[in-house]
């Protein structure tokens, strides 16, 4: 996917970098690059929603809270979506994380699920 007015950046650390969970949600893989955020601290969080769990196949999913700590980073990728896609993925979230815009350390400015506070 090439950079249009229509492309989103969604940064994941989680499950929307799996194969089968971009198809079951997007209906192709997601073309993207290795990124990171600086400032995060990761937990593990218990899902119970079974479509969640089917398209996952992991009963735990990482999610993340703002840490404060420069020293706290969170790994993954940046992937190129279209805005349809990324109402798609809010569709696919659990009520536990909300989206919010985030600075990497690329430099891009993207959008990523984390806990609600």
């Amino acid at each position: 996917m090439t950079s249009n007015s229509n492309t989103e950046l969604l940064f994941s650390y989680g499950t929307l970098q799996l194969e089968a969970v971009q198809q079951a949600n997007f209906g192709r893989l997601l073309e993207g690059k290795p990124a990171a955020m600086v400032g995060w601290r990761k937990d593990m969080l218990e899902i119970t929603d079974p479509e969640v769990l089917a398209e996952s196949g992991e009963q735990f999913h990482p999610i993340v809270s703002q840490s404060g700590n420069d020293s706290d980073r969170i790994e993954g990728t940046v992937f190129y979506v279209s805005s349809d896609e990324l109402l798609k993925a809010d569709a696919y979230e659990v009520s536990d994380y909300h989206r919010i815009s985030v600075n990497l350390t690329s430099g891009d400015v993207a959008w990523v699920y984390v806990a609600k506070e």
